[in-house]
């Protein structure tokens, strides 16, 4: 299976049909599921899921692009990278990030996202990466400051989310803060 991206402990690649069980286990889970757009409500809705990304390519304007996350030790997915490119700002990209409780804890959310961030920064060309997080989600807040990324926006109760207003915390990074920090 073709790496699409790798790092010390970890490499991404697409979804294939055989990650569905652990995708669907994970992703149902409501410890992971409480702050994410996408639940599935089955394994086959997590299939289906995987057969849609299946002919999505990267860098695709105003679409998700949701990548595996395994262990290179073992080949066993722990997670998900999700990539989004704005349609109207080439520019820019959104990232966001899931992880099994089981792996969850062990630094591969960071590692995943150096690794994204460096592909979008410095393969894709892109000036600015972003996150939208609910301010609740302290691992997620804590995980954008460990990565360097500034605050930007607190939006208060300006999400309809599942069945309930939220607030919306939006964090970014630019390219040449990004170039600086690995200059340290």
């Amino acid at each position: 299976m073709k790496h699409f991206l790798q790092s010390n402990r970890l490499y991404l690649r697409k979804l294939v049909a055989g990650d569905a069980e652990e995708l669907f286990a994970y992703r149902s889970d409501p410890e992971v599921s409480c702050y994410q757009g996408w639940a599935p409500a089955s394994e086959s809705d997590a299939l289906r899921f995987i057969e849609e990304q299946s002919s999505i390519e990267p860098d695709v304007a105003g679409q998700w692009f949701q990548l595996a996350i395994c262990l290179r030790s073992d080949d066993r997915l722990v997670g998900d990278l999700g990539l989004h490119f704005p349609e109207d700002d080439e520019q820019q990209a959104e990232f966001g990030v899931s992880l099994s409780p089981l792996h969850q804890g062990q630094g591969y959310a960071g590692e995943t996202l150096r690794t994204a961030m460096s592909y979008l920064f410095e393969k894709l060309g892109k000036h600015r990466v972003y996150c939208s997080v609910d301010p609740r989600n302290s691992a997620s807040v804590a995980m954008a400051c460990r990565l360097g990324m500034r605050k930007e926006a607190h939006f208060v109760k300006s999400l309809w989310f599942k069945g309930e207003w939220v607030d919306d915390v939006v964090f970014g990074l630019l390219k040449s803060e990004w170039r600086a920090q690995r200059k340290d």
